[in-house]
């Protein structure tokens, strides 16, 4: 209920108005926001500029402050790997605590965003994210919500916790199988290895051995298993991804045995990718294009093996929206829609 107060009896009261404060030749502007909440220290303040009475609301029983509110929602959003900030104006961020895949329960979100009243905005799911990058923040309109209001916020956040969380990558061993004869006799030199070397190092991983093998599908075969012999978490198998008579790739990862989830990605660049998994291990074919272009299919799907998600064919279909890279002259990526629409 707004009210008029001597300044001496507002504390605990929250301000209705943004009182400013003007300094002659030294300062003018906001001392005292909208929504703040009295304090005894701020008495003094208020009383040497010239205030003596206030508009405030009074914070009645059933009723919670911007700042409370806005910290019980994140609270209760907020899973594993998320920090949760101080409130700022209302408003609370949540960030990342460290590196890892951001996972978002959409379904969730949306029915808290349905409410009155309320907004949790996130960024997109199913992406890499960095130490410390906000994810999300939320707040609610008005100065004062009834509590219930924020109780239903809860209670969604409850039923489908956590709908903010950052999974941790595993840092896997990875062994490299380069095919190509132009590469195994020397003709030219290998570009994947270093290339994969240093994106598989940013996910904290390590290509433990690379192999060069011929277009030979038995070479091919000899090698995978090797390196599943060894015990290795991850094998990526490098060129000779297309529908070329030349390229057996793909055949060779069949020939395996491995069970092959997917061969083609709704996704440009990276459509000729392929995922098997030989039991627990993935066995990724990687097209050319990985090699070439700084954000592809590799960059949307190993984050979310590394986070230990067994991907399906239907993870595989719904990277069609999103999955068009717009190849601008300067690439963004991830600051842009390729691989946002999941």
């Amino acid at each position: 209920m707004k009210k008029v107060v001597p300044v001496c009896d507002a504390v605990g009261l929250v301000l209705c108005h943004d009182i400013t404060e003007v300094i002659p030749g030294e300062f003018k502007g906001r001392a005292f926001r909208k929504g703040h909440v009295v304090e005894p220290s701020d008495i003094p303040r208020l009383l040497s500029m010239g205030k003596e009475n206030l508009y405030v609301l009074s914070l009645q029983q059933g009723v919670v402050h911007e700042d409370e509110a806005a910290l019980r929602i994140a609270a209760a959003a907020a899973g594993p790997g998320v920090r949760i900030s101080e409130p700022e104006e209302g408003k609370v961020n949540l960030s990342a605590e460290s590196g890892g895949l951001l996972k978002i329960r959409v379904d969730a979100l949306n029915r808290i965003n349905s409410l009155p009243d309320v907004v949790l905005g996130t960024l997109h799911t199913n992406q890499h994210v960095t130490s410390g990058r906000a994810v999300a923040a939320t707040r609610i309109i008005p100065l004062i919500i009834e509590t219930e209001r924020i109780r239903e916020v809860e209670d969604i956040c409850a039923e489908s916790f956590p709908l903010v969380e950052i999974k941790p990558f595993k840092r896997l061993k990875v062994g490299l199988v380069t095919t190509g004869s132009e590469v195994f006799h020397g003709r030219i030199q290998d570009g994947f290895g270093p290339v994969l070397r240093a994106k598989f190092s940013d996910l904290g991983c390590e290509v433990v051995g690379q192999v060069l093998v011929s277009d030979d599908v038995s070479m091919t075969v000899q090698a995978i298993e090797n390196f599943l012999a060894a015990g290795v978490g991850m094998v990526a198998v490098t060129g000779g991804m297309s529908v070329d008579p030349d390229d057996q790739t793909p055949a060779a990862i069949r020939k395996t045995g491995a069970q092959v989830v997917s061969y083609g990605a709704s996704t440009f660049p990276g459509a000729m990718f392929m995922l098997a998994y030989q039991g627990m291990v993935p066995i990724v074919g990687l097209p050319a294009c990985v090699m070439y272009h700084r954000a592809s299919i590799f960059d949307l799907v190993i984050p979310r093996i590394l986070a230990g998600e067994i991907l399906t064919r239907a993870d595989m279909a719904a990277l069609g929206h999103g999955g068009l890279c717009s190849v601008c002259p300067e690439c963004r990526y991830p600051f842009c829609s390729f691989g946002k629409g999941h």
